[in-house]
């Protein structure tokens, strides 16, 4: 073929072949992102936003030059891909580096486990340099710019983010953003008396104004950690500490705060990191008289961030860690004026509560309240899914939702408590207790998904049946959150079905917190057994995940602009779910007892007609008898047979 070199091309495509150089590209993002930059400064910082702005300007250009050039390649591929982090073979994968491989360097070790598994997200879980001793798990960073010691170094990360991209996997890093360790530079600067630093922090000379706050702010850490302040010698003060007294928070009112980690998710996004979590998001202002959480500010704050990246690193994007109720969640992804402009993604943590809750009740009628009184979200934005977390399982059941479902919240909340701790009769579950409040009776829960789900309780007693319960439990639970819509996060160790660890007594650092019985180190001998052997209690729960993961892949109607909606169930042990998608729609059912269920099938044959193709097991199912039977636990995918 002979390419004829006299064709004449428009002379607005010529302009643009000659004009699209770095220049170009860093005004066509500012024309498009500025605006949203502007506006959410001027949300939160008023009449300083213009200044502010201006010097934002600059630094983003400093940033945007010093990308490197592969990851402008990256960035142009998801500018014509914008639904990446919503597409069905999106799978997540949560893990801290050294429990999954001693070092950053050794996670590329195990990418073959990964890949086997289809993850295209891997979650590290805090990898900053934190503060020396207790460190929160690694929520007090000393330093954003540096990796942990103990885990490698910045050129480290720099490598496995490359290698990982070569792999399809995109890497997620923790950005903590209400506080610093006290070791952190800016606050060592604070003490030292430097007031643009004290100025950083929320610093008080005496009690007055700590006591009028200390009124209406919840302790998250009642047992260790009382109180949101503590008196620093150095500082001559009280300083604003809502989670423990070596985090200190920061004053986000302060605009040069804000400056500050613009060039901090610039730099990260630099070295390769495609997703941040915006820890505790939820924190960040400040107002008396409220439970300074939520607070408007916090989305136009929010909505500034993202635009910045935006313009430096459209390939990247955020992912908002507000573990809040069900009322005030959905703002992280966009309402009013910030619709579809502020998180990417955020975890829905009503769907992890209601998972538990249908699973100890055997009922599903709460679940149905507290998903159908969710408002739509943003079609551009995600929801991070899961069965549980690093973290603790806080019941935040909303007392509303509750009496929607005539239930009365606080009786059902002690419930789970109980349920989850193994102290109810009949309990399935081997928990712990983690932060009892004894003035609301509020009791979170600790454990591995297996050890709640019941394998723990089967594999003591020597019992079959009650094994065999337990995995399709961690099954269904599994196949659930691949099945909801959104960004499956699946925590490590949970595919192979790994036990509360209670090893983490005997670690000093870790002994007083009793989160680490869920956070063990990954059982490598364990991974090759249940390759080895399907029937074994680990092969079970992992093929029973990979063959689940094989079939979200295949389904388009899983894509995450698509939203799960309820379909009111004629059986209150069934939970059912419609996704209509443009190629046709996809029923989901969900059974969350023991006992086999007969279904009534009018509601699932006037959607379907009267054969569906049933996607997890692959066969056809007959929709014209009057009743559907469900096994104990299952779950099903129906589409119409076309």
């Amino acid at each position: 073929m002979v390419c004829d070199l006299d064709v004449k091309l428009p002379a607005t495509t010529l302009y643009a072949a000659a004009m699209v150089d770095d220049d170009t590209t860093f005004q066509l993002r500012m024309d498009r992102y500025g605006p949203e930059l502007l506006s959410g400064l001027e949300g939160a910082y008023g009449d300083r936003a213009g200044e502010l702005f201006e010097r934002l300007t600059e630094a983003l250009r400093g940033a945007f030059d010093a990308r490197p050039a592969d990851l402008r390649v990256l960035d142009e591929a998801r500018l014509l891909s914008p639904d990446w982090l919503q597409r069905p073979d999106q799978i997540g994968y949560v893990c801290y580096a050294d429990r999954f491989a001693r070092s950053l360097p050794k996670v590329s070790d195990h990418i073959d486990h990964l890949e086997s598994l289809g993850v295209t997200y891997l979650h590290l879980m805090p990898l900053l340099e934190p503060r020396p001793g207790d460190s929160d798990g690694g929520y007090a960073v000393a330093d954003y710019r540096a990796v942990d010691p103990r885990l490698g170094t910045m050129d480290d990360l720099v490598a496995l983010a490359t290698t990982l991209r070569r792999h399809h996997m995109s890497l997620v890093v923790d950005l903590v953003l209400n506080h610093v360790a006290k070791e952190h530079e800016w606050a060592a600067r604070a003490r030292a008396g430097e007031q643009k630093y004290r100025d950083y922090f929320l610093i008080y000379p005496d009690r007055t104004e700590p006591d009028a706050y200390e009124r209406t702010l919840p302790e998250i850490f009642p047992d260790f950690a009382p109180g949101s302040f503590t008196f620093d010698d150095e500082l001559n003060g009280w300083v604003w500490t809502t989670f423990n007294s070596f985090q200190w928070d920061l004053n986000w009112a302060n605009p040069d705060v804000f400056a500050e980690f613009v060039d901090i998710i610039c730099f990260l996004a630099n070295n390769g990191v495609e997703v941040m979590r915006l820890d505790a998001i939820a924190f960040i202002w400040k107002v008396l008289g409220t439970d300074c959480q939520n607070e408007p500010p916090v989305h136009e704050i929010t909505q500034a961030l993202r635009a910045a990246l935006r313009i430096v690193a459209p390939a990247c994007a955020l992912k908002a860690e507000a573990i809040v109720g069900p009322q005030d969640l959905i703002a992280y992804l966009g309402q009013g004026k910030h619709f579809g402009k502020v998180s990417d993604l955020a975890y829905h943590n009503s769907v992890m509560v209601q998972l538990w809750g249908a699973l100890a009740s055997r009922h599903t009628r709460l679940f149905e309240v507290a998903l159908s009184n969710f408002p739509a979200k943003p079609a551009s934005a995600t929801w991070g899914t899961y069965v549980r977390c690093h973290d603790d399982i806080g019941w935040a059941i909303g007392d509303d939702d509750a009496r929607g479902a005539y239930l009365e919240g606080h009786s059902h909340r002690a419930f789970l408590s109980e349920f989850y701790a193994g102290l109810y009769p009949g309990s399935f579950a081997r928990g712990l207790v983690f932060q009892f409040n004894p003035i609301n009776n509020d009791r979170r829960i600790s454990g591995t998904l297996a050890s709640l789900a019941g394998v723990e309780a089967a594999l003591a007693a020597g019992d079959d049946g009650q094994l065999a319960d337990a995995i399709a439990r961690v099954n269904l639970l599994h196949t659930f959150v691949l099945g909801f819509g959104g960004v499956p996060l699946l925590y490590m160790g949970d595919e192979i079905g790994m036990l509360n660890d209670h090893s983490y007594l005997d670690d000093p650092d870790h002994a007083g917190d009793n989160r680490w019985v869920h956070r063990p180190k990954m059982d490598w001998g364990l991974v090759a057994d249940a390759e080895a052997d399907a029937s074994s209690p680990a092969g079970r729960v992992l093929s029973g995940l990979k063959h689940s993961i094989g079939v979200r892949k295949r389904l388009p109607h899983l894509h995450a602009s698509v939203e799960s909606r309820v379909l009111p169930s004629p059986d209150s042990r069934v939970l059912l779910l419609t996704r209509e998608h443009p190629e046709g729609m996809l029923i989901e059912v969900y059974n969350f007892s023991e006992d086999v269920v007969d279904l009534p099938v009018y509601a699932l044959r006037d959607r379907l007609g009267s054969t569906a193709v049933e996607h997890i097991s692959g066969y056809d199912y007959s929709l014209e008898p009057e009743t559907l039977r469900v096994r104990p636990y299952q779950p099903l995918w129906l589409t119409a047979k076309g």
